[in-house]
């Protein structure tokens, strides 16, 4: 089922929600109360069976930018993200996640920074790892750069993807995200986008990561390691990028580790490798 609006717009805000219910009132809430008002946001119930529909009804009803949009078949992360694209009406696609919380002035920020810096494609920003109950844990800041991003990004994934604007024509250019990644079409397509433009991060925190134990990330993590190795290898045979000495050092010793060490310790062990290298 879905519903779509013809609107003329310069953002889209694009927000697959899959049995959210717990935090979807505090996610929907954010995205309302920016100081950005352009925008239309796409938010897609891909065929949740708890109250997620119902509340994104309810929203609908009270502000005309949320475009409800309900699957009767789970289209996983890779298949909402390009039907999300394929219905924006907007210059940009600001991608949010019905777990997390914006700051008020977060598609502000990143949409004036897209208009002045036209060879950008994709932007993101630090943003705050939190626990459930959106208590601040620790920042986690990301190169700023399009120089500085490049130089790591073989080495860890160098965008939240949630807190991420991106420029809908190369998106689509570029094909969209790979549907056969289950997880890990977000580290795919930043390679992929490389290839159509400049990166770049805010160094300014613009979003509160919500970490809990039942998200699909900790709770995969060993696939989500071997998709990142897999893309890596991607991303060097058939994008023609090049990793350096160290890279390959690196993609090595996390090819050993992650196949080794418990799930329950990857976490752990995943921060910790990203604040080193």
């Amino acid at each position: 089922m879905t519903n779509s609006k013809k609107l003329n717009v310069a953002v889209t805000v694009l927000m697959p929600a899959y049995n959210a219910e717990k935090h979807l009132e505090a996610a929907i809430e954010s995205i309302l109360d920016q100081t950005f008002k352009d925008f239309e946001f796409l938010v897609i119930d891909d065929g949740s069976k708890d109250k997620t529909w119902k509340i994104i009804q309810e929203y609908a009803k009270t502000d005309k930018r949320i475009i409800p949009i309900r699957n009767d078949k789970n289209l996983k992360l890779a298949g909402v993200f390009n039907q999300g694209v394929h219905l924006a009406h907007g210059e940009y696609i600001a991608r949010m996640d019905s777990d997390d919380w914006s700051y008020p002035t977060r598609l502000e920020k990143q949409f004036k920074f897209m208009e002045n810096n036209p060879e950008v494609v994709i932007v993101g920003s630090s943003v705050d790892i939190c626990h459930e109950n959106l208590e601040k844990i620790y920042t986690r800041n990301y190169g700023a750069n399009d120089s500085e991003i490049r130089k790591k990004i073989f080495r860890y994934s160098p965008f939240c993807h949630p807190a991420v604007m991106v420029r809908k024509n190369p998106l689509q250019s570029c094909g969209g995200y790979n549907p056969l990644l289950i997880l890990g079409e977000d580290y795919d397509i930043y390679f992929r986008l490389g290839k159509k433009g400049k990166f770049a991060n805010l160094p300014e925190t613009l979003m509160k990561l919500r970490l809990h134990d039942y998200s699909t990330f900790r709770q995969n993590l060993k696939l989500v390691q071997r998709n990142t190795l897999y893309v890596r290898l991607k991303a060097v045979v058939e994008y023609e990028y090049k990793m350096s000495f160290i890279d390959k050092i690196i993609f090595i010793g996390q090819y050993l580790t992650f196949m080794i060490v418990p799930q329950k310790y990857l976490m752990r062990l995943f921060n910790c490798m990203r604040n080193h290298l």
